[in-house]
């Protein structure tokens, strides 16, 4: 279903994961990828919301740096991760984000999600660019939180989470208080079936109510 495209950014030219549904787009969503590239998890979660009728692009951020990355879930991928996200810059990454959303602005009203650094992004896709957006365990939201959001913005949280405490979730609840914020008896990962922490009733959960927030925001 889904297929490699090229789109122009800012930040130079870059690879990007493009899904299509196969009737008429209920809308579209830029797919922001974990520290791990636009790998087989996010592009199946592209391929996902495509199932479920909206043009879905995960653009390769990395490839500004290097092209096509895939990492693995172990040390050695978590820091090769953390090292081009650091090198990219979340700056550069909603430029990116920008791009990508353009890029599928003819299906309709364009949404995000991300998950772990790009659910950071995806609250700057919300804060900054205007986009309705779902930011699933983003351990990297905390220093945006004073940033007023230019459109609705979803939060999702595992409660044993090691890297997001509950401190830093309430922080989310305190000064978001008209965004949604839920939690769920799980880890960090829970969305994605390729990590251990994945737990597939909360990933359900949390999928049914991202594709009720886009229905609702994206109509």
């Amino acid at each position: 279903m889904g297929h490699w495209i090229q789109i122009d950014t800012p930040r130079g030219r870059i690879g990007a994961w493009r899904a299509d549904p196969a009737d008429t787009p209920r809308g579209a969503l830029v797919v922001v990828q974990e520290i791990f590239g636009v790998n087989a998890h996010i592009r199946s979660v592209a391929e996902g919301f495509a199932i479920d009728g909206y043009v879905a692009l995960a653009p390769a951020y990395f490839d500004v740096i290097e092209p096509r990355v895939e990492l693995d879930y172990n040390d050695t991928g978590f820091a090769r991760g953390r090292e081009l996200i650091t090198r990219l810059g979340l700056d550069a990454a909603v430029d990116i984000t920008a791009s990508a959303a353009d890029a599928i602005a003819g299906a309709g009203k364009v949404g995000c999600v991300g998950y772990c650094w790009g659910g950071t992004v995806a609250l700057l896709a919300a804060t900054r660019l205007g986009l309705p957006s779902v930011s699933y365990y983003g351990a990297r939201n905390a220093p945006f939180l004073t940033e007023t959001p230019l459109a609705p913005v979803m939060f999702h949280f595992g409660d044993r989470d090691a890297s997001i405490p509950p401190k830093m979730v309430q922080q989310h609840r305190d000064l978001l208080p008209q965004m949604d914020v839920f939690t769920y008896p799980a880890e960090h990962g829970f969305n994605n079936d390729l990590r251990a922490d994945y737990e597939p009733s909360s990933a359900r959960l949390a999928r049914d109510r991202t594709l009720d927030f886009f229905t609702r925001n994206l109509a």
